[in-house]
């Protein structure tokens, strides 16, 4: 990788999530949360993209490879790319666990779309775009690496008083699903900054969903409430 593209990533972001990458698929570990929203997730994603069999899927961030799988059991073409090589090769180990072929890549999502613009049917970037520097230049190239006709789906946090409050305090000191520090109130993001982002990237938004909590029901999907966790597919014209 050029220095151009290492500089979107933060050291310190590789480190955390290397050290805990063996525990990727612990389902009641450190991942327990993701495993819990990954059929959302991916009930989201084939739903915006009109069904995910025999399509060209590109991952962002794919850590351990929870919703690449999930994408593969549904007959996409997976290629799925981090940086964290720790957790890509707990990713490649349990694919092979799993019977699935997923092409697996440690490389730039910027380097990718210099490499293969115009390439993929649906990308998805999920839980990612809060943890680097400069996460619009993901959404752009992102949209670089998708077919014209072809769908980008996000996810992140919304930054606001309430996503602090249950995004960290309760998730990260509370409650204890994730481990303390994994998130940074300030990278949070606003729906109306990423949208932003996303119209400069020659994408239309389609639909938006919000991620929601409660002890009863457990984790939804919420037509209007985006006030911490969001989910969003795009179009590219």
């Amino acid at each position: 990788m050029t220095s151009e593209h290492t500089n979107n990533v933060d050291p310190k972001e590789i480190e955390k999530f290397s050290a805990i990458a063996s525990r990727w698929w612990d389902t009641e570990g450190e991942f327990a949360p993701l495993h819990k929203i990954n059929p959302l997730r991916t009930q989201f994603i084939q739903e915006q993209s009109h069904g995910l069999f025999g399509k060209k899927v590109l991952d962002v961030g794919c850590g351990g490879g929870l919703l690449a799988e999930a994408m593969a059991k549904h007959k996409a073409d997976v290629t799925a790319i981090d940086l964290a090589q720790d957790s890509l090769q707990v990713a490649k180990l349990h694919a092979l666990e799993s019977g699935l072929t997923i092409d697996y890549q440690c490389i730039a999502v910027e380097q990718l779309a210099q490499q293969q613009a115009g390439q993929f049917d649906v990308v998805t970037c999920l839980e990612m775009l809060e943890h680097v520097p400069d996460p619009q230049a993901i959404v752009a190239a992102c949209g670089q690496l998708l077919k014209p006709g072809g769908v980008a789906i996000f996810s992140t946090l919304n930054r606001n008083p309430k996503s602090w409050l249950l995004g960290i305090v309760a998730a990260e000191y509370i409650l204890q699903w994730v481990p303390k520090g994994t998130h940074q109130h300030q990278r949070f993001i606003k729906p109306s900054e990423l949208l932003r982002w996303t119209d400069a990237a020659g994408l239309h938004a389609k639909a938006m969903n919000g991620l929601t909590y409660n002890p009863w029901g457990g984790f939804a999907l919420h037509p209007t409430d985006v006030d911490v966790n969001y989910i969003v597919a795009l179009e590219k014209r």
